[in-house]
């Protein structure tokens, strides 16, 4: 069974800069691979396959690292745990569905990439909250133990929420004549970080030589939502990541051009840590 939470911390955190990958997880349990009526390769097509890869130099800069094992299609953190879909969970209410539940993506998924139903019938409640219990609150009291850490040594964090995108997510969101979007920065429209830090995170992106865009068509979801509270020196940026840099996505597997991008997060990941240890302007910032 996948490990619900992996938590790597350097041995002197230097950074106040959290590094997370919800997605990256790549174990899938055994009742899953035996009731899904899709492919191994179309569930893998929900995971941000191998950014937690990509995020491993974190610590050498100073900052701590949470990822865990646990599939995207098996349970989603980045939903909230009542974001219950009834097409797919028997006894799940109807009333005050959102997009993201309506379109088969609550924090059980009912669907993988192009619509493709996982399970050819419903799940029981109680499956359901044994999947929550068992890997959505570990891996939410992990992270939320280390944000109020975070803080409290540091006066302030930047959870720096990382994701990758499809490479067809993009189409027609680059406007003509410009370059198409490698990086989206999602801050829920300025709810979850101060405008300074997102202009801080965006400059090392940008002096990466990677193309980046705001909020569309990702704005942040549940993870965003909850633990950004900029108010507060609190900042949450959802990092969406163009899969095609660095993957093969019809095979679910690093793409020729892997090690070459990864070596380019390092210095990325090197760049947001940065960040965290610039005092003055942060303070400044979350004021």
């Amino acid at each position: 069974m996948p490990v619900a939470v992996q938590l790597f911390e350097p041995a002197q955190i230097t950074s106040h800069v959290i590094f997370a990958s919800p997605h990256s997880g790549r174990v899938y349990p055994a009742d899953l691979i035996a009731r899904a009526q899709v492919d191994g390769p179309a569930l893998r097509s929900s995971e941000d396959a191998y950014v937690d890869l990509l995020l491993a130099d974190a610590m050498r800069f100073g900052a701590p690292l949470i990822t865990s094992e646990v599939p995207r299609a098996y349970v989603d953190f980045n939903r909230a745990d009542t974001e219950l879909d009834p097409a797919l969970i028997e006894g799940a209410p109807r009333g005050g569905m959102n997009p993201r539940v309506a379109s088969g993506l609550g924090v059980i998924a009912r669907v993988v990439s192009n619509g493709r139903h996982i399970y050819s019938g419903k799940l029981s409640m109680a499956e359901v909250q044994g999947r929550i219990d068992q890997y959505w609150r570990p891996y939410h009291a992990a992270l939320s133990g280390l944000m109020q850490r975070q803080h409290a040594r540091f006066g302030q964090v930047l959870l720096a929420d990382i994701h990758s995108m499809p490479h067809e997510a993009l189409s027609g969101h680059a406007l003509r004549g410009q370059p198409r979007p490698q990086v989206i920065l999602g801050d829920r429209y300025g709810a979850a970080c101060h405008a300074a830090v997102l202009d801080r995170v965006e400059a090392v992106f940008r002096n990466a030589g990677l193309v980046v865009a705001r909020n569309a068509p990702f704005a942040g979801a549940y993870i965003a939502q909850r633990y950004g509270q900029p108010s507060r020196g609190m900042n949450v940026v959802q990092i969406e990541i163009d899969r095609r840099l660095y993957l093969d996505e019809a095979r679910v597997a690093p793409g020729p051009d892997f090690q070459a991008f990864r070596a380019l997060m390092g210095d990325i990941v090197e760049g947001i840590a940065a960040i965290g240890r610039e005092d003055g302007a942060m303070k400044v910032a979350a004021e």
